[in-house]
């Protein structure tokens, strides 16, 4: 099990990496996450449920098919104090977390059953941890760390980020706070994202092992391809700056969900991608804007609102510019958005943008679905994921975005210029992404499925170069 010294650590990519080894070591690997909070959510093979994207890029790592196995416990925050609750795949209760506190203690055995699932199917589980074993105040009926390490005996790699600086204070800490138990589980360590040469950590890595008593796996440097890979975390929200005709500029919404939708074109040399934090204006030069999905749709509309990215966007279509909503940001660009159960929070209305002529209903029933559709501007076939709650309809819709099996998908401005749909994860497509950015007048350059292999390969290189991974997959028992 990889746990970090702090969020945002490298401990996703850690786990793909090893994944992407240890299955060109022949082993037959699996990953495994207990308990994942993150609105970047993944439809597992089959439509049959949903885990953290980042398990179905490991999945992806190890060459297996995803499986909600992978991720037990998926946590999808849909305000400042209350989360949807996914259990193996399926939405179980929306509470606040003082209510999930009470429902945590009988939420291991679902944890353990996944487990042990996964262990009988390979000869290898690699697990990730979620935030910090340090959190020792989160201790009691813990899922996400050492509560999981302990029950299923689990050994632990703690993994310290020493770009953000202070990495031998964090190590030496964790071992000062951690009770007997939960340091018996501690293997030993590793540092990940060491900028220049390693050797100038050397004093500072035998300075951990000395004071924590643990053996050292190595220090990896910073991997420069990362950016490649499918984006983990809100907080690894980033755009593309560079010399791209194409000016694409993506709202950060608060609770941006499924961002990962934007990586294909974040790579795509012709494309300069902006991802827009709260505050700031949509640019003049803007060619096309983007509204990407969402945990809460009206929620999200009114931080819209709030950041004046409306007025903007209104500027920005009389300029003559395009707008594509994904998912919550197609219900956005509706004229009314209404929650009559408060599926996402209060009963209500809430007016929507009015840029096209749809109006959406909140339902109780979510769509989880892995498509294959015909866009219908180029006429090309895709393959893309459904993953929403809302029926959407109105006069617009008579102009679909695309045809899922034989029916209509989303809406169309009459000018073609605004659209909106449902679809997640098209932009991977290669052929889809190349049609639609051709209608810009750009040449796709890349292959974005081909890419992230590539990078994944040069991961586990990277590693079994700047690690002792012997020792290490040693751990295992």
């Amino acid at each position: 099990m990889i746990q970090g010294t702090g969020s945002n650590v490298g401990k996703s990519m850690l786990v793909a990496g090893l994944c992407r080894a240890a299955v060109k070591r022949g082993m037959s690997v699996r990953p495994f996450k207990p308990q994942n909070m993150s609105n970047n959510a993944a439809v597992v093979s089959g439509g049959e449920g949903e885990i953290g994207r980042a398990q179905a890029l490991q999945a992806l790592a190890c060459g297996v098919e995803t499986h909600v196995d992978m991720n037990p416990i998926l946590l999808k925050p849909e305000s400042d104090r209350g989360a949807a609750v996914i259990i193996q795949g399926k939405h179980h209760i929306t509470c606040k977390a003082q209510e999930y506190a009470t429902l945590k203690p009988s939420l291991m055995t679902c944890v353990i059953e996944s487990f042990e699932r996964l262990k009988s199917d390979a000869d290898l589980v690699i697990v990730e941890g979620a935030g910090s074993p340090a959190e020792v105040n989160l201790r009691t009926n813990d899922l996400a760390n050492m509560g999981f390490a302990v029950a299923a005996d689990v050994p632990v790699i703690l993994a310290g980020d020493i770009d953000r600086g202070g990495v031998i204070a964090q190590m030496v800490g964790t071992k000062g706070v951690l009770p007997k138990e939960d340091l018996d589980q501690i293997s030993g360590f590793m540092i990940n994202k060491f900028r220049g040469d390693p050797r100038l950590f050397d004093d500072g890595y035998d300075m951990i092992a000395a004071q924590t008593d643990w053996r050292g796996f190595g220090v990896l440097p910073y991997f420069d391809n990362a950016h490649l890979l499918p984006a983990e975390d809100a907080l690894d929200l980033r755009g593309r700056a560079s010399e791209g005709e194409l000016h694409v500029v993506c709202l950060g919404l608060s609770r941006i969900a499924n961002f990962d939708d934007l990586d294909p074109i974040g790579i795509e040399e012709g494309v300069n991608l902006t991802m827009l934090l709260a505050g700031q204006p949509i640019p003049g030069d803007a060619d096309l804007v983007i509204i990407p999905g969402t945990k809460s749709t009206r929620q999200d509309l009114a931080f819209l609102r709030a950041q004046g990215w409306d007025i903007d966007l209104q500027a920005h279509i009389r300029r003559g510019g395009h707008v594509l909503g994904i998912c919550g940001g197609y219900q956005m660009l509706g004229r009314v958005i209404d929650d009559p159960d408060g599926i996402e929070g209060h009963v209500g209305e809430s007016l929507g943008l009015g840029h096209l002529e749809v109006k959406t209903t909140m339902m109780p029933e979510k769509t989880l679905t892995q498509v294959v559709a015909i866009h219908a501007a180029s006429g090309v076939t895709m393959s893309g994921y459904e993953i929403h709650i809302g029926h959407t309809d109105g006069a617009d819709c008579a102009r679909p975005f695309s045809m899922v099996s034989g029916r209509p998908e989303g809406a169309q401005s009459g000018d073609g210029r605004i659209v909106g749909t449902y679809l997640h994860g098209l932009f991977a497509d290669d052929v889809f992404r190349g049609a639609y950015l051709q209608s810009f007048g750009v040449q796709s350059q890349s292959h974005y499925g081909d890419t992230v292999e590539k990078t994944l390969d040069e991961l586990a290189a990277f590693m079994e170069e700047n690690l002792d991974l012997d020792a290490l997959f040693s751990t295992a028992r």
